[in-house]
Parts: structure tokens; sequence; C-alpha cells
């Protein structure tokens, strides 16, 4: 009967590292596959149990050896913060994506012996499946990646991911792009192609041969980018396995009333909206971002809106060391589908979700990022055209306020936000596109 059962529901499992922002994504997509009939088992971290099963998914977790506290990664990669520049992502690439491997794979090999699968769906810094990826399509399942980041794959076409540099369509562009890759590859990154090659050693694989950089585009059977392609470099060497289907659609029904602060009224008085927020990893020094704008801000009349990605709001008072100025709105949390349709600029130090679903009701934004892939995003905010790149991760008021004024007088960086959510709108749902490709291939 068990075997039956699963020649009619197709079975999936589904791998990431235990960092929310990666993991939400992912389980989204777990969801999306699960309402249209599959059963879903989501491996990752135990701090995310809850969220997996309130999804109706079943979970499965990490080896504790493998199963870090994204709230608390200087626990997990003691030291980091005494690195800057290429040190620091170097040191961070190891940590997180190579000694990682042999954790992650055997956990993996554990599940496939213990369950049936039909598929295999890895969110693209998941290194895990890499000793799988390495044997012969015809013997293991296929395996489909989903990758909420930008693009990290190395091109003549772009500067190499982590240098935030803009891309450029010159012959001499082109050679400084040829020039960087081959520097970073051989020089500072080469460390984690050995340590990446020493991980796949201990589980008795070779090295594949392919760069840490250019693994998710050159090993999944299909990559999913949950973005559009207005928003990303143009590569010449990118697979046709990679397919760019928008970010993920809001889910349908209305939050209730008692979601909503007491003050969402105030967002209807006519006043431009400002929403500011530094994410939900970013944002133990709140004087990084929403402090400067709510200081930049405070004599303009607009509405600015913070959130504080579930740090207590009264954090915010004893970061500002005074009152909150009258214009401001300050939550932990409010529901952005509700929320960014109202906002006439986003400032945000560039997590890619937040990034996308502003994108895709067409509001521009102001970005100040400094970590992980930050600065790569507010790079490709400035290349399209569709808001501004502040450089930094803590601006200056008076930074914040010219950026915020600017968006708000010159249309342009409007239309091409609403460009971009045109193009969006355009593609058909990506869960829709993700299941259908899981059919056709087992």
């Amino acid at each position: 009967m068990l075997r039956l059962y699963h020649q009619l529901v197709p079975a999936y499992l589904l791998c990431c590292p235990p960092i929310y922002g990666h993991l939400s994504p992912l389980v989204d997509v777990g969801r999306g596959l699960g309402e249209r009939g599959a059963d879903v088992t989501v491996l990752t971290g135990r701090k995310y149990e809850d969220l997996v099963i309130r999804s109706g998914l079943s979970f499965a977790p990490l080896p504790a050896e493998v199963d870090y506290d994204d709230d608390d990664l200087d626990a997990w990669l003691p030291g980091r913060d005494k690195l800057h520049g290429l040190a620091a992502v170097r040191f961070g690439m190891i940590g997180m994506f190579a000694r990682v491997i042999p954790a992650q794979w055997r956990a993996v090999e554990s599940l496939l012996a213990s369950q049936p699968f039909d598929a295999i769906v890895g969110e693209a810094s998941f290194t895990g499946l890499a000793p799988y990826l390495a044997r012969a399509r015809k013997d293991r399942l296929p395996v489909v990646g989903v990758s909420a980041v930008p693009v990290i794959l190395g091109s003549v076409d772009a500067a190499p991911f982590g240098t935030a540099l803009q891309p450029g369509a010159s012959g001499l562009a082109r050679a400084r792009n040829r020039a960087l890759n081959a520097f970073l590859l051989r020089g500072p990154f080469r460390p984690v192609e050995l340590a990446v090659n020493g991980a796949l050693a201990e589980v008795g694989v070779s090295p594949t041969g392919v760069s840490f950089f250019d693994f998710a585009y050159r090993s999944f059977d299909l990559l999913f980018q949950l973005s559009v392609e207005g928003m990303e470099y143009p590569r010449r060497e990118l697979p046709s396995t990679v397919r760019f289907v928008g970010p993920l659609r809001p889910r349908p029904g209305l939050p209730h009333a008692s979601d909503l602060p007491a003050w969402w009224g105030d967002l209807d008085a006519g006043r431009p909206v400002v929403h500011v927020s530094q994410g939900t990893i970013d944002n133990v020094d709140l004087g990084r971002l929403i402090v400067p704008t709510l200081r930049a801000l405070a004599n303009d009349d607009v509405l600015v809106v913070a959130t504080t990605g579930g740090r207590p709001i009264a954090d915010v008072a004893v970061a500002m060391g005074g009152d909150i100025p009258s214009n401001a709105r300050i939550a932990e949390f409010v529901p952005y589908d509700e929320l960014l349709p109202l906002c006439d600029v986003f400032v945000t130090n560039g997590g890619f979700g937040g990034v996308q679903r502003a994108l895709a009701v067409g509001v521009p934004l102001v970005v100040a990022g400094s970590t992980e892939e930050k600065p790569e995003v507010a790079a490709r905010i400035q290349w399209a055209g569709c808001g501004i790149n502040l450089r930094t991760g803590s601006p200056r008021p008076d930074r914040v306020r010219d950026a915020v004024r600017r968006v708000l007088r010159e249309p342009g960086y409007r239309a091409a936000s609403e460009a971009l959510r045109d193009e969006i709108r355009a593609l058909p749902d990506p869960i829709d596109v993700i299941s259908g490709a899981l059919a056709h291939m087992h």
C-alpha cells in the first residue's frame, strides 16, 4: 500500500542550510508543492522545525555538527568579527559552505536510504548535495535548485561576485572581469576550492572541477532563480538550465485586523510613505540604518514606517538616544504584502527577499548594505536604475535624506521599478513552473 501511495503522490526532499533568509523561500516552495498534491520533507536546522511543521511539511533535522544558529554566527565562525574584506568573505565561505559538506551529505544519504523520493530540491547554497550531483544522472534522482540570492556565476561579462562592481559593456571592462576572476580564483579564494575538495575527499568524491561560485549553475539539473532577468547582469556563460521565474507570489488572503498595528490608518493620510528595515539578521545595531533614516526624515513631510525585524520596539528609542520623531511609526513586523503597495520608497540594507517583494509592486529603493550578498544586491539596483546605492551599510542621515528626496522627486526610479514589476507579473506562478518541471522529470 505504501508503495502504491508513492506511485500516486510525488515525494520530494527539500534541503536547506539553517539560514532563515534562504530557508523561508524554500519552505514557501515546499508549501506550494504540498498544496499541489506532493509529499514534502524538509531537511534543515532544528530551530526551524516549527516553521516547517506549521507549513504542513515533514521535518528532518540536520546533524548537530552543522546545525548552527543563524542569529549567532560568531559562535559558528569564531573570529569572524576580526576579519574584513576578502579575508572575511573567504572565512565565511569555508565555514558556511565547505566544511559542512560531509555532514550535510550524510544526512541526505540517510534520508534517501530510509524512504522513497521522486526528486530533490536544494536551496542553491546547500553544498551537501555536491557528492550526489557528482554521480552520473542515471545513478541518481533528479536534483533541482532554488536560488533566492543574486547570480554568482563567474563570467567575462561581470566582475566577480563580492566586488560589487558594475559589469561594464566595453572590451576594457571584459578584460578587467577576466583578470579579476582569474586573480581571485587562483589567489584569495584558492583556499575555498581546496576546502571544498578536502570535504569531498572525506566522503570519497573526487574534485568536481566546478568552482564554488559556479556550483549551483553547473551542477543542478535545473536551477530556478527567484528573480527576473531585468534585475541581473547578462552573462554569456549562463547555462540554459537556469530559469528566471520571478519572486514567489503572495499567498492569498488578507491579514486579520489584529495583525496590523493601531497606527495603520495613518498610511492613508496622503503623505509619501517611506519604509525602512534592516531585515532579520543584520539588525543587532539599529543605529546602522533605521536610526539614520528616522533622523534624516524627521522634518520632512513624509510618514516613516520602520520595522525592527523582531527586535523590541523600545530598542529604537534607546538607539535614538531620545524621542522617536512624530512622523515615524515603529513595529517589529508588518505584513509586507499590505505595507509595500502603500510605500513610495523602501530604504533597505539590501536583503534579496525584501528587495524582490518591493520590486514586485513597483516600489523604488534606497539601499545601504555591507554584509553578506547585500552590496551585490545594491549594485544591481543601481544598474537596473530602480534605486540609489549608498555604498555603505552605515550611512549618514544627510545621505539618506538626499537619496530619499531624489527618489521621490525624480520619476525615473519609479518608472524603472514599475518596469521590473511588469516583467515579474508577466511570468507564470513560480510554484507552477517548479511543480511542472519536477513532474516532468520523475
